[in-house]
């Protein structure tokens, strides 16, 4: 029930409603330092707190009522890098089916996995959904085929996480728990510094191996029953089960040992699903030739635009060749959706539409 409305402030104010009044109560604003007090009580003993405006290369006063996570989570949601992520696929390529997830379903969705672990055991749940949600974002077009092509041109090789957290997403001035999360969200990659982090690497590869199935499922390349027993019986067969089963473990397996893991018989389940899931999707022939197409395409166009800087935006001072200009072509290219590479290799390198990559 709402409290009673206080009719003469309203009549004596000038205001304009979507709808109606509906009174929210006394009006007192809660701001950012009592907020954070609020959230320090609330936390568990390891978890990371937000003070002020955070530990940023640039620094900036505190906002007034977010904390420096939520800043984060906001400008990540906000970014050009984020919304290109809707036109880069997860698995399939440029598919016709446009219910197959890309790359911003993907990180919309172990955003959702992160922050349900993260809530009931008392971790940062801004830092967890900022850093999952822009995980991906240094993410060339067709996916991991990309970080082999663009490797040869960034000293030390092209990884999407350090790519995306030193340089897409470096504009942002985000926190530096937030970045070294994104950087090191990979299992390939050094620990986070965070349990916030170590959270995000988990729900990654949780969401991952569960929606791709599902996908693969949908595009008819696998059936639900050629998912493995011990799968099937540790966590079910269908992804609504998969994620509660992943999630709970997860969730019990930090309450009761106070690290953040996973117990044995989910952890077995999911190093099989994902074996599963590499044996007959990711390295499947089908798969395996569509990503040496679009490693040939990107990396032709990242020599292309090297050689030829004044074909990019703000490209016209650059001279060919230089280190300035290689830095400038695989930026570019990088940020390139699946379709805008695939015009830009009919249009600039003669590709035949036929031969480019596409489809599940």
């Amino acid at each position: 029930m709402h409290p009673p409305l206080d009719t003469a402030t309203l009549d004596a104010a000038a205001l304009t409603f979507a709808h109606g009044p509906i009174s929210v109560g006394g009006g007192r604003l809660v701001e950012r330092p009592e907020r954070e007090e609020r959230e320090d009580a609330a936390l568990a003993l390891g978890a990371t707190r937000a003070t002020g405006a955070g530990d940023r290369a640039q620094p900036e006063a505190p906002d007034r009522f977010r904390t420096c996570f939520e800043r984060d989570l906001d400008r990540i949601q906000h970014s050009k890098a984020f919304r290109r992520l809707a036109g880069k696929c997860q698995v399939f390529v440029a598919p016709g089916d446009d219910h197959l997830r890309t790359r911003l379903t993907h990180a919309i969705e172990v955003c959702q996995v992160a922050v349900s672990i993260a809530r009931p055991v008392g971790l940062n749940v801004a830092l967890t959904a900022a850093a999952a949600t822009g995980h991906d974002c240094g993410h060339g077009p067709a996916g991991h085929a990309s970080e082999g092509a663009l490797s040869p041109f960034v000293e030390g090789g092209y990884h999407h996480a350090v790519y995306g957290a030193d340089v897409v997403l470096e504009p942002l001035n985000l926190c530096s728990e937030t970045l070294d999360a994104i950087r090191n969200h990979s299992w390939n990659r050094p620990a986070p510094l965070t349990p916030e982090g170590e959270v995000v690497a988990w729900a990654d590869r949780i969401a991952y191996v569960c929606h791709d199935f599902e996908d693969a499922v949908d595009a008819g390349i696998v059936r639900p029953a050629d998912l493995p027993a011990e799968v099937r019986e540790t966590v079910g067969g269908d992804r609504r089960s998969q994620l509660h089963a992943f999630i709970t473990a997860m969730v019990e397996t930090i309450a009761e040992t106070g690290v953040v893991a996973l117990r044995s018989p989910e952890a077995d389940a999911l190093d099989a699903f994902r074996a599963f899931n590499y044996e007959r999707i990711y390295l499947r022939p089908q798969s395996v030739e569509q990503a040496d197409r679009a490693a040939r395409l990107i990396a032709g166009l990242a020599e292309f635009y090297l050689q030829a800087p004044a074909h990019m935006p703000h490209g016209a001072d650059l001279v060919p060749g230089t280190p300035a200009a290689v830095a400038a072509a695989v930026r570019y290219v990088s940020g390139m959706t699946d379709r805008f590479a695939n015009r830009a290799a009919v249009e600039l390198l003669g590709w035949d539409e036929r031969e480019l990559p596409s489809g599940a």
